[in-house]
């Protein structure tokens, strides 16, 4: 259906004027091969109990985390995904500890991450090598993710706040609700899926707006339901469309249809895809701008780990849809990829603090995380590398 990936990153590298040999014939085995010797080399500086966030190169230090932060999960996932590609029991290895730890968030009830926590890490684990352990981890978490499930407003709450009578709701929760579906398929218990089901519908009513675009954030009053404001907090302003958001809506509607095959997800999907693939100031390499419409295009950041997201989207996305849609997403994951293995993003052996990605953009409003490695554009690089290899 498609060239191979490896022609089209020689060709790529070749035309960016790369000189070393090596790097102009890097193939997706090549790039997997290197992010393991990568990680081995940042599981080495990471602490008993510490979470591996970013790096700051400018004063060559590591930023790590406890577990309750919601990146937390992405570390050991992309540890377990690198052993499974390319058999590093070492990695695994680390990984196991590091969920030794990470375990204790399965009773967290004041946050909505549980997915991103628990599933990267757990769900991951229980896929590859099922156990009681990791069962018994995931449904309490998946117990626990539902108490901020919302009658009213039919959602779960993302944020606590101070705000008296409102519940804010970001794109990200949609990513979460792969959680809850496990929770059904193994326990038969339908509340699960339910709630997964209704919070993607509320979603798709009130997060989008006619051109599929994203707001970030929905405040809902959580007495009535109903909507109180539309806002942003990582993204350009208000109205604009900050692109990790919309790799966030394109990923779970996605796995809705994935898990639930309505069309009415599956529309969704392909809507928000058109909306990415097709923008006006869409880049060729397909690596969007932090925010579609940021401030000082061409010359903004771009956010590597959105066109990590959207490309491992994008492949699952293509086996849902006719061959010539399909044909157009796999191309558009192709091209993600080959620009994330280049040398401009793929960061060499040894730098970077250990991170695979560099360029990535966490919260421009909030002057957090910019320009830097993000262990979630990590994590859904490798997804994409091992899922293209599948297709391929």
């Amino acid at each position: 259906m498609i060239k191979t990936l490896s022609a089209t990153l020689m060709l790529t590298l070749a035309i960016t004027g790369c000189k070393n040999r090596d790097e102009v014939n890097k193939t997706p085995e090549d790039v997997l091969k290197a992010a393991v010797k990568q990680y081995d080399y940042l599981a080495k500086q990471v602490e008993p109990g510490a979470y591996p966030k970013t790096y700051h190169a400018t004063k060559k230090r590591l930023e790590t985390s406890k577990s309750d932060w919601w990146c937390s999960g992405f570390f050991p996932g992309t540890l377990l995904l690198l052993d499974e590609a390319q058999g590093a029991p070492q990695l695994k290895e680390k990984a196991l500890a590091v969920m030794d730890d990470l375990k204790r968030e399965q009773y967290n009830t004041s946050t909505h991450d549980l997915g991103f926590m628990m599933y990267c890490s757990f769900g991951t684990a229980e896929r590859l090598n099922p156990k009681k352990e990791y069962e018994d981890v995931l449904m309490q978490s998946a117990k626990s993710l539902i108490t901020r499930y919302n009658k009213a407003a039919k959602c779960i709450q993302s944020w606590d706040t101070n705000n008296a009578g409102e519940m804010p709701v970001i794109i990200d929760n949609m990513m979460n609700l792969e959680l809850l579906f496990w929770a059904s398929k193994f326990s038969g218990d339908s509340t699960y899926k339910n709630i997964a089901i209704t919070h993607a519908n509320t979603t798709i009513k009130n997060h989008f707006r006619p051109d599929y675009s994203s707001y970030h954030v929905v405040v809902y009053n959580n007495k009535t339901g109903e909507v109180v404001k539309r806002k942003t907090a990582q993204g350009a302003a208000d109205n604009s469309s900050w692109a990790r958001g919309q790799a966030w809506g394109l990923y779970g509607y996605t796995v809705m249809y994935r898990e639930t095959k309505d069309s009415t997800y599956l529309s969704q999907a392909n809507h928000i895809a058109n909306y990415i693939l097709t923008y006006a100031t869409m880049p060729q390499n397909l690596i969007p701008y932090w925010d579609y419409q940021a401030p000082g295009i061409p010359n903004a950041l771009h956010d590597s780990s959105a066109g990590a997201i959207t490309a491992s989207a994008l492949i699952e996305l293509s086996g849902y849809v006719d061959k010539a849609l399909s044909t157009k997403y796999l191309e558009a994951a192709k091209t993600i990829i080959t620009a994330l293995s280049s040398p401009q993003y793929f960061a060499e052996q040894g730098t970077n603090g250990g991170f695979l990605l560099k360029h990535g953009v966490g919260s421009m409003p909030d002057k957090s995380e910019i320009d830097v490695p993000l262990t979630y554009g990590d994590y859904y690089f490798v997804e994409a590398l091992m899922r293209y290899k599948k297709v391929k």
